[in-house]
């Protein structure tokens, strides 16, 4: 009997500390994610961040997909084209239409009620039993990043606050498709984020040259900086961001995107020279707490 406890201990603490492995590789994507803002304002041509998004999405899908050497089949063409969009194409347009239009800590804040988004999704796509206890720090985690990112000047811009909005939603809906979809059994995490990064750049492609039009010039920082979206926040944040979601609660998932823009605000600091003073210090805690938090089980209520 003695055994089998400490067998089962043994268990449960393996789990734990493969859960805990999982969801701090997961945790590198919006890590990564996060330094977009500091790469595409001081490393890029400007002008063109949907330029910037067509390099962090297609060359990285056209390397995984010529590593990995397997393309979807069957209605798995249709799933990867839908998934590619939402996680990545009309994600990374409305993302930067929405940080042209409004300052980085509205569009951040915006960007921050995905979590929320999620926590509703799952109830009606997953049937999963809504939680009070995810929507509270889903709503408290809004609160922290506004407190962090926010500043008394925050302009408002009607268009940006929508797209803002729409890129949280695909997100949303992006990343409660993928958790309801799985990944078919001849895909492994890089070949599913290949389908996906491909999908995305390929759709960004047109409405990058309509919008834009012809690709800027690239100077050596240029080409170090489409390198850094490219490798580390497209083609390995993204594997890790897949095999996350496959692997640990989508709502758990989603409040880690809450990290980009702590790790936005924490660059600003060491980059920019910017200052943050105790409001945002306060919400950094705020914030902080809310995604630990959110990869903890609800409490449950004792019956005696």
């Amino acid at each position: 009997m003695k055994s089998s406890v400490v067998q089962g201990v043994s268990v449960a603490k393996g789990a734990t500390q493969g859960d805990l492995r999982r969801t701090a590789l997961t945790a590198f994507a919006p890590l990564v994610w996060g330094t977009t803002y500091v790469v595409i304002t001081e490393m890029l041509p400007p002008g063109h961040p949907l330029f910037a998004g067509i390099m962090r999405a297609l060359p990285a899908g056209l390397i995984a997909l010529a590593f990995t050497r397997t393309l979807p089949r069957g209605i798995w063409w249709v799933k990867a084209a839908v998934l590619g969009v939402l996680n990545i194409g009309l994600l990374n347009a409305l993302l930067f239409i929405a940080a042209e239009r409004l300052p980085g800590g509205v569009a951040a804040t915006l960007a921050a009620v995905q979590p929320l988004v999620v926590a509703a999704l799952a109830v009606i796509v997953l049937h999963e039993q809504p939680s009070a206890w995810r929507i509270a720090w889903g709503v408290t985690g809004v609160v922290g990043v506004g407190f962090v990112v926010i500043g008394p000047n925050a302009a408002l811009d009607l268009t940006g606050i929508a797209a803002g909005l729409g890129s949280a939603a695909s997100m949303a809906f992006g990343l409660t498709l993928t958790k309801r979809w799985g990944r078919p059994a001849e895909a492994s995490p890089t070949t599913f984020a290949g389908w996906q990064l491909t999908a995305g750049g390929l759709f960004l492609l047109p409405v990058t040259l309509l919008i834009e039009g012809p690709p800027p010039a690239i100077d050596l920082t240029a080409a170090s900086g489409y390198l850094w979206l490219g490798l580390a926040g497209g083609l390995v944040a993204y594997v890790l961001w897949f095999r996350g979601i496959g692997a640990l609660p989508v709502t758990s998932v989603a409040v880690l995107v809450l990290l980009s823009p702590l790790m936005a605000a924490v660059l600003g600091v060491i980059v920019l020279g910017q200052t943050l003073g105790p409001i945002q210090l306060v919400g950094f805690a705020i914030c902080l707490a809310a995604i630990v938090a959110g990869q903890l089980p609800a409490p449950t209520r004792s019956h005696n």
